[in-house]
Formats: C-alpha cells, sequence, structure tokens
C-alpha cells in the first residue's frame, strides 16, 4: 500500500472540513480508497458523547478501581506480588486481543452489533471475578474481561471516526479525554472507599453494576454510524489484507509505535504505582488513591489544553513532538531519584516527576490517535484495532517488567518509562518523519484549493441550472 498524502485538514492542523470534501473525479484523484469521507459537520448528542466517553472509560475503570486493592489480593489469595500484577497483565493482554478480533467485525457488520454483544459479556466475566476463589480463576476470568471489554474500546474509536475527520476529530478526541479521564481521577479514590466497608471482592461488585449500566444506555442511545454501503463483507483473508495494507504505511506504523510506547510507560507506572507508593513509601490506600487522582486530572487538563488552545494553532506533529520529550525527561528523572544520584528522595520528588509523565499523555494519546485514524478513513474499525491492540499489548509487556527487582524499588519502573519514551521518540523521528510532512502540506493544500475551487464553480452552475429551470416552470 503506498503512502497516502495527509489531507489539508491533517497538513495544517485548523480546519474542521473532512479530509477529502472534493465531489465526482477529482476527489476520487485524491483519495481512491475513501468510499465515503465522514462528515465533520455531524454532530453527536451529549448523551451519545458521553456513552462514547464511558466506553473509552473501560479499561481505567477495569484497572485503576482494582488498583488499592492489589496488596490485599495478595494477602487474600495466599500470591505473591508478581503473581497479583498477572491480573493486570491478563486483563491488559485480553483487552489487546479483544481488539483484534471486534475491530474487523465492526468494519463487517457495524459497530452496533459486536458492541452490544462484548458488553454483555463484559458484565458476566466482571460478576466472575467477584466469586474467584484461586489467584489462577481470577487471572483466568480476568483475561475474558479484558477481551470482552476491547469491544468498548476500539468501537468507541472507530465510530468517532466515522462521524469526524481533521480538527474536528482532534477536539472530540479531546472532548472524550475530558470524560473519560474522570474514571482514573475517580476510580482509585472509589476503590479506596470501597476497601473501607468490604474486601476487593466489592471492587468487582460496583464494576459489574457499572458495565450493566453502560450497556443499558449503548443499547437505547448508541446508533449505527456504519452504513452498509460502507462496510467490508470479505472474511478472514480480507481482513489480513487490509490490516496489512495499513502496516505497509509507514507513517501510520509509525504513529501506532508512538502510541504503543507511549502508553506502555503509562502502564509501567499504572502498574507499579501502588507498590511504589504503598510499599517503598508506606502511604495509605486512601494517599495514594489520592496522588493517582491528582496525576489523572493533570493528564486531563493538559488534554483539554491540547484541544481547546494547541489544536488549530499548532501543529499536531509539533504538539506530539512537545509530549514525548517531556515524557522523556520526566522518566529520565524519575531514574535518577529512584537510583540514588541525588541521594534519599522522599515521596513528593517522585510524584512531581509521575505528575509531569501523566500530563505529558494528555498531549501525545489524542496527537496519536488522530494523526493514524486520518490516514486510514476506509478501514477506521481494522485500524483502531491496530491502535489499541499495540498499546495494550506493550502495556502487557511492561507490567511484569516493573517487578522483576521486587517491591522495594523503583528503578525498574523508571528504567522501563525510560526506555520506552526513547523508543517513541525514534519511531517518531525515524517512520513518521515530521519534516517530510511539513514539505507534503503545501502541496496537499494546493489540491485541495483546487478541488474547493472546483466544487465552488459546480455550485453556481447548478444554482445557474435552477434558476433556469425554475424561469422555465413559472
Amino acid at each position: 500500500m503506498t503512502e497516502p498524502g495527509p489531507s489539508a485538514a491533517e497538513s495544517t492542523g485548523s480546519s474542521d472540513s473532512p479530509a477529502i470534501s472534493g465531489r465526482g473525479a477529482a476527489a476520487e484523484r485524491v483519495a481512491p480508497a475513501t468510499p465515503s469521507a465522514p462528515a465533520a459537520s455531524r454532530r453527536t448528542s451529549l448523551l451519545v458523547t458521553l456513552v462514547l466517553g464511558g466506553l473509552t472509560a473501560v479499561p481505567p475503570l477495569s484497572m485503576d478501581m482494582y488498583l488499592p486493592a492489589l496488596p490485599q489480593v495478595g494477602a487474600a489469595l495466599h500470591s505473591p506480588a508478581a503473581t497479583v500484577q498477572l491480573t493486570l497483565t491478563t486483563c491488559l493482554a485480553g483487552m489487546a486481543l479483544g481488539q483484534m478480533i471486534v475491530g474487523p467485525m465492526s468494519d463487517k457488520w457495524g459497530r452496533r452489533r459486536p458492541l452490544l454483544a462484548g458488553m454483555v459479556i463484559y458484565v458476566l466475566a466482571t460478576a466472575l471475578c467477584a466469586v474467584a476463589t484461586t489467584a489462577e480463576l481470577l487471572i483466568a476470568f480476568r483475561l475474558l474481561q479484558g477481551l470482552a471489554g476491547a469491544a468498548g474500546i476500539v468501537i468507541a474509536r472507530a465510530v468517532v471516526r466515522d462521524l469526524y475527520d481533521g480538527v474536528a476529530m482532534a477536539r472530540f478526541f479531546s472532548t472524550l479525554m475530558l470524560i473519560s479521564g474522570v474514571a482514573p481521577v475517580v476510580a482509585p479514590l472509589i476503590g479506596g472507599q470501597i476497601l473501607q466497608i468490604t474486601d476487593w471482592r466489592g471492587v468487582f461488585v460496583v464494576l459489574t453494576a457499572v458495565g450493566l449500566a453502560l450497556t443499558l444506555l449503548v443499547w437505547r442511545t448508541l446508533h449505527e454510524t456504519l452504513p452498509p454501503a460502507r462496510r467490508h463483507p470479505g472474511g478472514l483473508g480480507s481482513t489480513l489484507r487490509t490490516m496489512r495494507d495499513l502496516l505497509a504505511d509507514r507513517t501510520f506504523s509509525g504513529y501506532l509505535l508512538v502510541g504503543a510506547f507511549a502508553f506502555a510507560a503509562l502502564f509501567a507506572y499504572i502498574s507499579a504505582s501502588p507498590f511504589v507508593v504503598q510499599e517503598i513509601y508506606g502511604a495509605s490506600p486512601q494517599v495514594f488513591s489520592l496522588l493517582f487522582g491528582l496525576n489523572s486530572i493533570g493528564l486531563v487538563l493538559v488534554g483539554q489544553l491540547n484541544g481547546k488552545v494547541l489544536v488549530g494553532r499548532v501543529r499536531m506533529e509539533n504538539v506530539l513532538a512537545t509530549g514525548l520529550a517531556l515524557i522523556a525527561v520526566a522518566a529520565a528523572a524519575l531514574l535518577l531519584m529512584s537510583s540514588g544520584v541525588f541521594g534519599h528522595v522522599g515521596l513528593a520528588p517522585m510524584a512531581a516527576g509521575l505528575f509531569v509523565l501523566m500530563a505529558a499523555m494528555g498531549l501525545v494519546m489524542p496527537s496519536t490517535n488522530t494523526l493514524a485514524l486520518l490516514r486510514t478513513p476506509h478501514a477506521a474499525g481494522s485500524a483502531s484495532a491496530l491502535l489499541g491492540t499495540s498499546t495494550f499489548l506493550l502495556g502487557s509487556v511492561a507490567s511484569p517488567l516493573v517487578g522483576i527487582a521486587g517491591e522495594r524499588t523503583a528503578v525498574p519502573m523508571a528504567l522501563v518509562q525510560l526506555g520506552c519514551a526513547v523508543l517513541a521518540l525514534v519511531s517518531f523521528l525515524g517512520m513518521c518523519r515530521p519534516w517530510q510532512r511539513r514539505e507534503e502540506k503545501g502541496i496537499t493544500k494546493g489540491i485541495t484549493k483546487g478541488i474547493t475551487e472546483q466544487d465552488k464553480g459546480t455550485t453556481e452552475q447548478d444554482k445557474g441550472t435552477t434558476a433556469y429551470e425554475s424561469g422555465i416552470t413559472e
């Protein structure tokens, strides 16, 4: 698959119009692979926006509400920390594999049916987690929970691609971050309060109720966004060919790796922070929940700064580069502090470094998703599946690595974060090559301007014809 040129909206970062807005043969010359460009002018209702935000909140709800209970789970099931962390890893791996299944299914059968089926199974699997009697059973049920919960992640992202394009899509992703960002803020707080009145099983009871409510909302409010004319009727072979073609696009694969490595750095924090904050620095579950919530607030606020202020004024590639640089600097500082270069440091400096790392994700995550999906309007479900699968797979690899040296040092966490940040920067510079995309900007803008002028001429001609026919009728 040859690399398609970026749209004007993608290149300039200042247009809410679809990437391809021309009609007829001129539009087909620009993007022959796009059967029907999504209309950026479409708007979703507030309730549907909240539902999409809730679907993207499934991963933080499934992970973060459970984090304060990790030490308690190990004690209750008589399992070491490494085994307990596998309950996070298997859920994450399930979400990665599930997206590879559900994404292409949604391109073939539409968004609604696969989403509803996945949410029903998610509710059942979460209820089973609440009654697990051994660590092995909990790990198995968490895998099933992840497989089913993947439907909400991948399809919500595909629905956004169905409805929006260009800057409008970037802004909507930032809006979703505001909504779904509430989940990691409140989830650990809720989890910590649940542990005050019951044990870790109560966390899964609450997650079951949340999943059931979200399933009912999807059934009542979320309509189909992928018309039959834009669906892919092919089977497994066609799906594999589509994914192969997507991965053959060097720039798309570059953004895929950037997002995956950035998420791995984030998940290294998610997986290790309960033990770092509570075991190494002696904080209570409630203090850990408060710090985790503050970090999540930082991510949400920076994400909103990106969506409301930067998008449309600053090139998305520049925003992404800034976010990656901040993550790398924060990870390097954490490594220096945790390895004793500055002597013994308290919780406050470590918490500050983690705050910067988390907040920078608000620049990286929306930009990565937008820049990648702008290139794939013809296979949004499959592209969303590849993006999600890569992030969750690398995240599941990062999870056991952070505990490889035990529970008494934060060095492995910082090493994993710094390594992932460096690899994300290398992928961005080596594969996305933003300086080349800057050169493409003028060419693509000229083509799009020509199409726009042609469309204006066609519109004026149509108006003249209509007026003439109206005169004849009269």
